[in-house]
């Protein structure tokens, strides 16, 4: 090869680029050989900042090791340095660069919704997009933490919670009007003007305005006394009851703020956890654990910074953001945030007082989480260490699938796959296949089994190269280890399948058959060219296995089950060829229920908007054809 053909270094290639660069914000992509991108950054000024990269000698050995990578670069000029960091946030989240801090889990929250489309507004539980009108209160940090509040809210405020379909089908109150949990608008049980009141008390009760509510139910609590009206009084105690019981929720509370997002950052061992509280209406409204994905030698502060800006691009930051460590850039996120939430955004560093306290409190609980999750990695690492020993490996496995199918007689037939590594299950990466042949006979596993591992590896070998990684959980995608519930047979009939397949790498499969009386602790193992053996009985690794087997067992019924149900439910107009969505809710919202379609005339069915006479007829002949 000559000088000329000499590829350049990864300095000289970016010394190229800095010739032409603005002296303007905006973003850079760094990118290997292989055309993937390896880092995204932003810049106040692009041409000083990528100029730092031709002097890698004075930088870290992880910026060295992307440099020395670098193939080429790609830029993006933006018009401030704030439209830049949310430039760099979408494409890190959606390109997951290695050498980028990344945010692992992208975990959506729940909100509480007052629905206001309708005549008489419902609360109910809400996630995803916000195109519903109404007022939304959140987020809470779990399910568990919305469905608490809701059912206290419904106690106080005696709001619906059902759909409008329902709602407009209602001749007398239903159960939860019954348990004063509603106040029945759907029967005239209250009038709208008042249920309005109702609701206007819930807003401001959720948007941080408690005492008013509760001084003025106080005084209508004591004006029915007066007039002795002791059964409206009682029930404005327990409605008062419930706003209480909604106030001494959570372990954390603020007096003197309103609404705040709390991040603090605990590194050890390596590894970071990041804790995040969400504060409103001066209630710890919950907490939740991320773990970022970032190279060992970055500091928390670093860290921190670029998870926030992950964070937020697709969430709304609550007016008070408050933080652990300082910020390079204070001023450009807020700036960013503000922008992205449409009004003012503050980020401080608490020193004193009660601010500093909550933020003490999150960083308290992110070391103790983290002290958690790297005492339950060392378990796990100890156990797939044991897993190699006993079951012949070359090294530890860092992926482990475990297999299983669920069925009644063959019905709703469902195979499931649960993935076990070193940070323990991993149920992001959890699959369920429903069996869709119908060559196989009603109840064979063998076959189901074959279907199952058919579907999963063809596409495995289709669309992942053999070491593909998930960028954000360093979890593999091929499995080094995969066991299948069953004995010889299952096992032969999975090499039958694997063979035909002739897969680019090396796949470990064990089959589990249960012990006699299926007495646990007494399970043998199967594997291609060893003879059928048992583990010890007080082993650790046979209690790992069998955590691993009941896991895919309660996943594969769970899933079934859930299958099963929906299509007990399935509604009767599904079966109607023609009948969608729209026309569906016509005749819902029409007629109240299936059943009362089912009894509707041909003239009531052609009354409906959208029913022509030809669909009208369609659906009388499917309700009233002969048997």
């Amino acid at each position: 090869m000559s000088e000329d053909d000499t590829p350049a270094s990864g300095p000289e290639i970016i010394r190229a680029f800095v010739r032409t660069l603005p002296n303007a914000p905006g973003v850079y992509r760094m990118l290997d050989a292989a055309g993937e991108v390896m880092y995204v950054g932003k810049a106040r000024n692009l041409k000083a900042r990528v100029t730092n990269y031709t002097r890698p000698e004075a930088l870290s050995i992880r910026i060295q090791r992307m440099i020395a990578a670098t193939a080429t670069m790609e830029f993006v000029r933006t018009e401030t340095e704030s439209e830049a960091l949310l430039l760099e946030a979408n494409l890190i989240k959606r390109l997951r660069p290695r050498f980028n801090v990344l945010l692992r889990d992208d975990k959506s929250f729940p909100y509480i919704l007052i629905a206001t489309d309708h005549e008489a507004p419902e609360l109910n539980k809400h996630r995803g997009s916000r195109r519903r009108p109404g007022y939304y209160f959140g987020p809470f940090a779990s399910a568990t933490a919305v469905a608490r509040t809701l059912a206290s809210l419904q106690k106080a405020f005696l709001l619906r919670n059902c759909s409008a379909s329902f709602y407009a089908a209602r001749t007398r109150p239903c159960l939860q009007f019954q348990i004063k949990r509603c106040s029945a608008p759907c029967t005239g049980e209250i009038s709208l003007e008042d249920y309005a009141k109702l609701v206007e008390d819930a807003r401001q009760f959720l948007s941080g305005k408690s005492r008013s509510v509760q001084q003025h139910l106080q005084q209508d609590m004591a004006e029915a006394a007066e007039q002795l009206d002791f059964e409206r009084a009682a029930l404005i105690r327990d409605r008062l009851s419930a706003l209480a019981l909604i106030q001494s929720q959570g372990d954390a509370t603020a007096r003197s703020v309103e609404e705040a997002d709390v991040f603090a950052i605990h590194q050890e061992g390596g590894q970071f956890c990041v804790q995040v509280f969400f504060f409103r209406a001066y209630q710890n409204w919950g907490n939740y654990p991320y773990r970022p994905r970032a190279d060992s030698s970055m500091d928390e502060a670093e860290v921190l910074e670029a998870f926030i800006g992950q964070f937020y691009e697709n969430r709304t930051p609550a007016r008070l953001v408050l933080i652990s460590h300082p910020l390079s850039e204070p001023d450009v996120m807020a700036e960013a945030l503000s922008s992205r939430a449409g009004r003012k955004v503050s980020i401080e560093l608490p020193r004193r007082g009660e601010k500093r306290d909550l933020v003490n409190h999150a960083l308290t609980n992110a070391r103790e989480a983290l002290g958690r999750q790297l005492a339950e990695g060392a378990t796990n690492r100890a156990l797939l260490e044991g897993v190699a020993e006993l079951f012949g490996l070359d090294e530890p496995p860092r992926r482990i699938e475990v297999y299983d199918n669920s069925h009644i007689s063959g019905t709703n037939a469902v195979g499931a796959m649960i993935v076990a590594g070193e940070e323990g299950f991993s149920k992001k990466h959890y699959r369920t296949f429903n069996i869709k042949s119908t060559e196989i006979t009603p109840g064979d596993d063998f076959g189901m089994m074959r279907e199952v591992l058919t579907r999963r590896f063809t596409r495995l070998a289709n669309e992942s190269e053999d070491d593909a990684e998930d960028a954000a959980s360093g979890m593999p995608d091929w499995p080094d280890v995969v066991f299948i519930d069953g004995g010889a047979g299952q096992l032969n009939a999975v090499s039958e399948v694997i063979a035909e397949l002739n897969l680019p790498r090396e796949v470990i499969f064990i089959g589990i058959a249960k012990g006699e009386e299926r007495d646990a602790g007494r399970e043998k193992f199967f594997m291609e060219g060893r003879e059928a053996f048992m583990l010890p009985h007080r082993d650790p690794v046979l209690y790992y296995v069998q955590r691993l087997r009941d896991e895919a067992h309660r996943f594969a019924i769970g899933t079934h089950r859930a299958r099963r149900k929906k299509e007990q439910v399935k509604n009767p107009l599904d079966e109607i060829e023609g009948i969608g969505p729209t026309r569906k809710r016509a005749l819902l919202n029409h007629f109240g229920s299936a059943k009362a379609v089912s009894r509707a005339g041909l003239a009531d069915l052609e009354a409906i908007p959208g029913i022509s006479h030809a669909m009208a007829q369609q659906i009388y002949d499917h309700f009233n054809r002969m048997e």
